[in-house]
């Protein structure tokens, strides 16, 4: 009776102990980000850190990025299914590729953080000012392929483009060989202080402060991906609980990032992570509303103006670029600061 008491007690843990694994019954999900591992995107190696996606039965993968196309595109392609990305990105590709859209499904910078910057020893006030000049930019940085909207809207007919590389662009303007650059501004900012420039010689103009509300990242799936609901699902849940963590203790992401990139600099990381949220996060929608989807009117708005700046033939239905299905309710995507 021993014996068998023994052999049935160890029968029922091992199926305990096979039931709890969640190795067996998690899928496997590769995520890329837009970027390197920085501040603005710890919410998500907080969320991997802690265990939430595992807990929501993911097992996901996590890259560094070069860039917002080059992320729509490694989930377009099906080497990733989630992805990272300037959803401006996103419009674009499924302008030119309708029938294989990546969606996008939670709206993480409800305010865009493009601007172009300039320094005030130049004489440069106002978007006027930028008649003419030379701007220094990356082709594929998203605050320059934006530009010629931000310049029609604003009355600048020409500008003469000069092309950089983003470890230059900031130091070309230090040195004057260009007038005026593009970028976000959580980043040019801080570049330029970094190369011993003050704030207050900065003139940076944001474009949402001069008549261009556009959105810029959020969360973007494949198609294979769109159709696993439940994974979709939990992977906005556990992402809400990273940004969350991070909102209330903005030291918990950055250690998680200090984790993934040891060579970062952690206090200037810091000031990055804080204008990402204070300037294009927590907004006053998204401080009503909660964080993820977007105002139905703005949105279609948004994505006419992004298609006429890029020259797309068409601007795809809105449904076509974002959809809030997945979204949880409004109550648990609430967030304060």
């Amino acid at each position: 009776m021993n014996r068998f008491a023994k052999w049935l007690g160890g029968a029922v843990a091992a199926a305990v102990a096979l039931a709890g694994l969640p190795a067996s019954a998690q899928t496997p999900v590769k995520f890329t980000l837009d970027w390197v591992f920085q501040g603005p995107t710890s919410p998500f190696l907080v969320a991997l850190e802690k265990g939430y996606y595992k807990a929501e039965g993911l097992d996901v993968t996590m890259d560094p990025g070069q860039g917002s196309a080059g992320a729509v595109q490694r989930v377009a392609t099906g080497a990733y299914q989630i992805g990272f990305a300037d959803v401006n990105a996103t419009i674009e590709y499924n302008a030119k590729n309708p029938g294989k859209e990546v969606m996008c499904v939670f709206m993480a910078y409800d305010h865009a953080p493009f601007g172009v910057y300039a320094l005030k020893k130049s004489g440069i006030k106002t978007p006027k000012d930028l008649e003419g000049k030379k701007l220094g930019a990356p082709v594929f940085d998203a605050s320059f392929r934006l530009f010629p909207a931000f310049a029609k809207i604003n009355g600048i007919t020409k500008w003469e483009h000069v092309n950089l590389t983003p470890q230059l662009r900031e130091q070309s303007l230090v040195q004057g060989t260009v007038d005026f650059i593009s970028g976000h501004y959580f980043s040019s900012i801080l570049d330029l202080e970094a190369r011993g420039v003050k704030f207050d010689d900065i003139v940076a103009m944001r474009y949402v402060d001069y008549g261009m509300d556009v959105y810029a990242n959020g969360i973007v799936v494949s198609a294979d991906m769109a159709k696993d609901e439940k994974a979709v699902k939990g992977f906005i849940v556990a992402t809400l609980k990273g940004w969350k963590d991070v909102i209330a203790n903005p030291k918990v992401g950055i250690a998680a990032a200090k984790k993934r990139d040891p060579l970062i600099d952690e206090a200037l990381e810091m000031r990055r992570l804080m204008m990402s949220l204070e300037q294009n996060v927590l907004t006053p929608y998204v401080k009503a509303n909660g964080m993820g989807d977007v105002q139905p009117e703005r949105f279609a708005k948004s994505v006419k103006l992004v298609s006429e700046a890029f020259g797309l033939p068409t601007a795809p239905a809105p449904d076509k670029v974002f959809t809030g299905k997945y979204l949880p309710p409004k109550a648990d995507r609430m967030v304060t600061k």
